[in-house]
């Protein structure tokens, strides 16, 4: 090539440890799995109580499940180093949040490759938990607690929504427990063409009242804008409507239309059609 568009190889950039302010020192490949032994860029060697510089005590060593490269299981064992304060004796370790959350099982990377598998790609959480080499609770408690982080407690995710979809799942297929939760999607994206619907929320139970509480529990001016509610054929969530979002239309999803609807139109046909035969004999 005529103009030099390579690099050094770089591990650390590769497996994008730098994004987590980690940096590859070793590695173990084997033919189910990859370790990756990592330390910590930043010293932080400043003693967070009183400020005054803190010596090196000794190492611990922590250990997390990456994303996972060719399908196979990485894991980063993580050097961290304490250290203890010259002034007030107070002993610190440094700071590895950028990598994971404290007691987290997962790099920050890892987690996203476990969400993005789940929501973009449909794989089970028995899939993702086979790539990241952990369990199925662990992978299921993780992506559950990001998704939390990511959708429930994000505080805007309820600007703009004029137009509300409401339907219920069936999430449990045990004889044990509520099998139900209430969907309640936003699907002003849909009615306006421009993008897609966004998920809003969703709660235990099938019931007018599960509907009724999650749409009490929303500020006034937010019910105010609701212009439209869809949903299916089920009366309970039309009773909640009316009774919390009075100046909304309550109108059938197109989907349930067509099933209630559209073999109706088929039987009056067909009604017709015989009547018409009936008549002409």
């Amino acid at each position: 090539m005529s103009d030099a568009t390579f690099t050094c190889p770089d591990l650390s950039t590769f497996c994008r440890l730098d994004e987590l302010g980690l940096e590859a020192v070793g590695q173990l490949l084997e033919s189910d799995r990859a370790v990756l032994a990592c330390r910590v860029t930043e010293l932080d060697e400043w003693c967070r109580r009183c400020g005054c510089e803190g010596s090196p005590r000794d190492t611990l060593t922590r250990r997390l499940a990456h994303e996972p490269f060719g399908w196979r299981p990485t894991t980063l064992l993580v050097t961290v180093r304490r250290y203890r304060c010259t002034g007030c004796g107070h002993v610190w370790r440094q700071d590895t949040t950028g990598a994971a959350e404290p007691r987290a099982r997962l790099s920050r990377r890892g987690l996203r490759w476990a969400l993005e598998g789940i929501v973009v790609q449909h794989l089970s959480v028995a899939r993702v938990a086979e790539g990241l080499g952990v369990s199925w609770n662990t992978a299921s408690s993780a992506v559950l607690a990001e998704g939390k982080r990511v959708l429930i407690e994000d505080p805007h995710r309820f600007d703009g929504v004029k137009v509300v979809g409401v339907d219920e799942h069936v999430w449990r297929h045990t004889r044990r427990g509520d099998k139900y939760v209430t969907v309640i999607i936003d699907l002003t994206p849909i009615r306006d063409g421009t993008g897609p619907s966004r998920l809003l929320d969703m709660v235990e139970g099938r019931s007018k009242q599960a509907f009724k509480t999650w749409l009490a529990e929303r500020p006034q001016a937010w019910r105010d804008q609701v212009e439209v509610v869809a949903m299916d054929g089920f009366t309970g969530f039309k009773t909640a409507t009316t009774e919390e979002l009075p100046d909304a239309v309550a109108v059938m999803d197109p989907f349930y239309a067509d099933v209630l609807v559209m073999p109706m139109r088929c039987w009056l046909v067909l009604v017709g059609a015989v009547a018409g035969l009936v008549r002409s004999a």
